[in-house]
């Protein structure tokens, strides 16, 4: 399996729509991969893998628009046919690449922003002349430098009108570089007498005017003119945000200016007067980039909470892309929802995400807290910490409290879904549930007892674990039937309560006090036995599944991983590994543990009953990984290879310390397009004809008779299996050589050569050739199997009969009857 890191809708460094009306694709960078998404049906059409770092920067070739160049820090540009998810041509310049603009009129030239060699935090701005060959991999080591000391950040350059000059903006100094007189005139802010922050933070050219517009930390906008000059420079201020502007974005037309910042407003100015200017606001968090069409019918935002707004010209919202928030803390741990088989963790402050694996988008975002989240330094406010599902989905427990230390304000919080309203409704809400921080909580749901088993366990720093049950209502005036209080309460020598879990049937209940693990019956709450392993206390506890049942696995913040046998109550073996996750897999044996060495996470795969691991995965990432989760296929996955079994059933993903979510799979990410994805990638290109459908109807009922009947399907093997057949049919028709070059080899590919048949050929060209033969002379037939025969008697030493010619007929059809059906009886 490959390492690979998902991609989070909107976190890339750059977003922007195609440039072809009317603008049917939105095209955005997204960590390692670059994502086509349709406006119209809000679906991923295309996944662009092929850069090994960040994505940072993306750009339509202005020659074709069907194409994209996009830039990483992985020192190589790569040229896509973005429709089919195919790279053209890839350059290496060797250098980190943070930015990257193209022009229409520099053809054979990109613009990238290197770091300068031998000085550190300084950039550069080069022209990367892009080589032409016949290969695919190219070098792009013609660099020539435009302009020195420039800013890291796409924003902080912009390219003037018709690309007659560039600009770029850092600190308070602003730089202007004519390109045909090759003249550099620099303007600084410092002398200006000036009340505020007047920083530098984005720059953009008007597309027809020799017109820049600076945003500033100040919330202030100066438009500056006659910059040609560096004396007689002037500049005027628009004036509405009260903090740092930043992004700027002009209108195709350049009539409109757009800015947004940290007020999560975006403002439209006309002619760029403070007078005439329009307002989108509550676009629900600050606003990083802008990026408009280039038919000015859409425009678009990206937002820190890793969403994109897709807006219309007349500045009215049309639908966003909300990828996984990046929250401060992820409290909550990774928890999957048995529903929708969602990953749940923290969104924003207050509120819980359900965020979809499959369409890498947010489902849904259940506000738990219910209090206005104030965005203010040092202010105490609740905050959302554990999180819990029952088996079947049905009721979700929640725990938030303040951020105090000492004396923190508690609230657990049930939670019961509703198939009417298809939404969660609160149904208990218990205050204080314990005396300190609560440090874990599970539920018990055994289906087979229905709701009478479900039952709620809670531990706490307060040295006690508590039991909570359902109980109906006896008020005849309540809203609802049922709720839930306190049944028992367990605690073990005054130590902290750390973690618990049930075991698979629900008839054993885990807790962990500190270094020991204590084992309790769930009906009669009986203590049953201990477990400890010195030193250090318990991190993580979980029990066995399926055949390994009667193991209880726990790890210790000491990095010993131990198991315990819970029939013979004795350690069945321990290893020192530095865990710092266990995972177990819900639907298999198989238990996931990470360790943390060496400045390296490591993966481990095993079975409690093996004390040596299935699966080691050395150097998974150089992030710290902190959370992991098995999120369950809706079908098992065919693996042939016995060391990745562990991964049919489930899937495993990690979230590291930078909140990077990751993931191990056998398969790439564009193959892990979901079916329907596909299917709209298709419907997208192609027009559908009243024929296409009627054929393809056909065609299904076809096969699906042919299913019917048992009638085996026949593939072309020698045709798949052909790299010029798979070259010719996947390679965009504009790159390809001319018809008469590819004919000798698309033939050559097509031919079965005659050293290499099968046993099976070989015994069908002698038999067609035999009955040729019958047809042609019974009696040079007959004296041939005489012969045959009399060899056979030679070499066998014993004797044979003879076959007539009708025999034998009649022998070959018996042997190509199909006796299959006699299976079923």
């Amino acid at each position: 399996p490959r390492g690979l890191r998902l991609p989070r809708g909107g976190r890339a460094p750059w977003a922007g729509v195609t440039a072809f009306p009317p603008c049917r694709y939105l095209l955005y960078a997204s960590g390692d991969f670059v994502k086509v998404h349709s406006v119209n049906t809000e679906e991923t059409l295309r996944l662009l893998c092929g850069h090994a770092d960040l994505v940072t920067g993306i750009q339509l070739n202005p020659q074709n628009h069907m194409q994209l160049y996009s830039s990483s820090l992985d020192g190589t540009i790569k040229l896509w046919d973005f429709m089919d998810g195919i790279p053209i041509k890839t350059f290496t310049v060797g250098s980190k690449l943070l930015a990257l603009y193209t022009l229409a009129s520099a053809e054979d030239s990109v613009f990238v922003v290197i770091p300068k060699k031998g000085e550190r935090d300084t950039f550069q701005l080069v022209s990367v002349k892009l080589t032409k060959g016949a290969g695919q991999d190219l070098e792009g080591k013609e660099l020539s430098v435009v302009l020195d000391g420039v800013g890291a950040s796409t924003k902080q350059i912009a390219f003037g009108r018709e690309g007659s000059y560039v600009v770029s903006v850092k600190d308070v100094n602003l730089q202007v570089y004519f390109f045909k007189q090759k003249l550099l005139n620099r303007f600084s802010l410092s002398t200006v007498k000036t009340k505020g922050d007047n920083r530098f933070s984005c720059v953009a050219c008007h597309p027809t005017e020799d017109c820049i517009a600076t945003g500033h930390a100040d919330g202030k906008i100066r438009l500056w003119r006659n910059f040609h000059n560096r004396k007689a420079y002037t500049y005027s201020a628009l004036h509405w945000h009260h903090d740092i502007v930043m992004d700027l974005a002009y209108s195709m037309e350049g009539t409109r200016l757009l800015s947004g910042g940290v007020e999560s407003v975006l403002v439209q100015w006309h002619n760029e007067s403070s007078c005439q200017k329009d307002f989108l606001p509550r676009l629900g968090s600050p606003i990083e980039y802008i990026s408009m069409s280039s038919d000015g019918v859409l425009c678009c935002t990206l937002h820190t909470d890793n969403r994109i707004t897709i807006i219309n010209s007349n500045l009215r919202f049309s639908r966003s892309i909300q990828g996984l928030i990046k929250s401060r803390d992820i409290k909550t741990g990774l928890v999957v929802d048995p529903r929708t088989k969602a990953l749940v963790l923290n969104g924003e402050p207050g509120h819980l995400q359900f965020y979809s694996l499959q369409s890498d988008q947010q489902l849904f975002s259940l506000d738990i807290v219910q209090r206005q989240y104030i965005h203010q330094a040092d202010l105490k406010q609740s905050d959302l910490v554990k999180v819990a599902f029952s088996a079947r989905g049905t009721w979700l427990a929640t725990v938030e409290e303040s951020e105090e230390v000492t004396d923190p304000e508690l609230q657990l919080k049930l939670w019961f879904y509703h198939e009417e309203t298809q939404s969660f409704a609160l149904n208990t809400r218990i205050n204080t549930p314990h005396d300190n921080h609560i440090t874990d909580m599970c539920f018990r749901d055994m289906e087979e007892l229905g709701d009478d088993s479900l039952i709620l366990v809670t531990t706490g720093r307060d040295c006690v674990f508590k039991v909570w049950v359902m109980v109906e209502d006896s008020d005849p005036e309540a809203h609802q039937s049922v709720s839930w209080s306190c049944d028992f309460v367990g605690s073990y020598h005054n130590y902290q309560a750390t973690n618990c879990c049930f075991s698979e049937d629900g008839s054993l209940l885990a807790v962990s006090f500190e270094g020991t693990v204590t084992v309790w019956d769930s009906l009669t709450w009986d203590l049953k036995c201990t477990f400890c392993h010195p030193p250090g206390n318990i991190r993580n506890i979980c029990f066995g599944r399926l055949t390994c049942s009667k193991y209880l696995i726990g790890a210790t913040d000491y990095g010993f991983l131990c198991c315990w046998n819970l029939l013979t109550c004795a350690l069945e073996w321990s290893a020192h590994l530095n865990v710092v996750v266990l995972q177990p897999d819900p639907l298999s044996e198989y238990i996931a543990a990470v360790s943390w060495l060496s400045k390296e996470s490591s993966l481990f795969v095993f079975k409690p009953s093996e004390p040596r691991p299935i699966y080691i995965q050395r150097n998974l990432c150089k992030e710290k990984i902190l959370l992991a989760a098995f999120v369950p296929r809706d079908e098992p996955e065919t693996i042939s290879s016995e060391k990745y079994l562990w991964l049919r059933k489930s899937q495993l993903f990690f979230l590291t310390d930078t909140q990077e979510l990751m993931t191990l799979s056998t398969k790439s990410l564009e193959e892990r397009l979901t079916p329907s994805s596909k299917q709209l990638a298709v419907e997208e290109s192609l027009p559908v004809t009243p024929f296409s459908l009627l054929l393809g109807k056909h065609r299904r009922q076809q096969a699906q008779e042919d299913t019917d009947l048992g009638k085996p399907v026949v593939h072309n093997k020698q045709e798949q299996a052909s790299p010029a057949v798979k070259e010719l049919l996947h390679t965009p028709a504009h790159v390809l050589p001319s018809a008469s070059f590819l004919c000798t080899i698309f033939i050559n590919s097509l031919l079965i050569s005659k050293e290499n048949k099968s046993a099976e050929e070989v015994a069908d060209e002698v038999e067609m050739e035999s009955e040729k033969a019958e047809d042609d002379s019974d009696e040079e037939d007959v004296t041939a199997m005489e012969q045959e025969d009399t060899s056979h008697m030679e070499l066998l030493g014993e004797m044979t009969c003879k076959l007539s010619k009708s025999q034998e007929k009649e022998l070959r059809k018996i042997r190509k009857m199909d006796y299959s059906w006699i299976s079923a009886f």
